[in-house]
């Protein structure tokens, strides 16, 4: 049966100095590369086989892929970037510090634009040194200035459907080494989570997500493999 394994990216420079990263391609800290081995060793424990990986184009969840497949002993699986698995866009937030921001907008409209489900940061400046429009990752795309998680998911789903769905309804093990709201995005489509509810999901750094589907893709089962940093999972229904 198809088994879908999700794979939030360790912690990364930015997580560390508490800075709203989005699409900034920055690297893992040792911390992280910890974080994503140990998933792989995880994986490599439960008698996982994946058949296939799916990314983004950033350095985080990439170099997690790779440590997550070679901890597992299988670092031949074919895998496969794109953008559209990359993390939210926060706007005009990126690059900020979290702490100071709420200091500057007030906590209660920092939490909004974080955690609400559609309402996104103010637009990325069109002058703005992270402006990602020039970087020949993106060639030929049209990208957005700022995402909700609602805008996020819009985003994932077409190239779930389209990419990622085929392959599990072959009957293949995969792989989603992303970020934490790419991830969301992929939970709330396959637990059919309601809005008000998937901002109070969770997904921890490192620890494989594994959802056991059946044929129709719907999820039979769920767990994490790390159960001492698992967090709640939504209803199976």
């Amino acid at each position: 049966m198809p088994t879908l394994i999700l794979l939030r990216h360790g912690q990364s420079q930015w997580n560390l100095e508490d800075k709203f990263t989005g699409w900034v391609d920055v690297d893992l800290t040792p911390q992280g590369e910890v974080e994503a081995a140990k998933g792989g060793a995880l994986i490599k424990a439960a008698g996982l086989a994946i058949d296939t990986c799916f990314t983004s184009v950033l350095t985080r969840a990439i170099r997690t892929s790779w440590l997550a497949l070679w901890g597992a002993g299988q670092t031949f699986v074919p895998e496969i970037k794109d953008w559209r698995l990359n993390e939210r866009h926060y706007g005009g937030l990126t690059g900020l510090n979290k702490t100071e921001t709420a200091a500057k907008h007030g906590a209660d409209q920092v939490k909004i634009w974080r955690r609400s489900y559609d309402i996104p940061p103010p637009e990325m400046a069109p002058d703005s040194a992270f402006d990602f429009s020039r970087d020949r990752r993106y060639a030929g795309a049209v990208l957005p200035r700022t995402e909700s998680l609602k805008t996020t998911l819009e985003r994932v789903q077409p190239y779930w459907e389209g990419e990622i769905a085929p392959r599990l309804a072959a009957g293949q093990t995969v792989l989603v080494a992303a970020h934490g709201n790419s991830l969301r995005a992929i939970v709330k489509l396959l637990f059919a989570v309601a809005d008000d509810a998937i901002v109070g999901v969770e997904i921890p750094t490192g620890n494989p997500l594994v959802v056991e589907l059946d044929r129709a893709l719907k999820p039979t089962a769920a767990r994490y493999l790390d159960a001492d940093r698992a967090q709640a999972l939504p209803s199976l229904g």
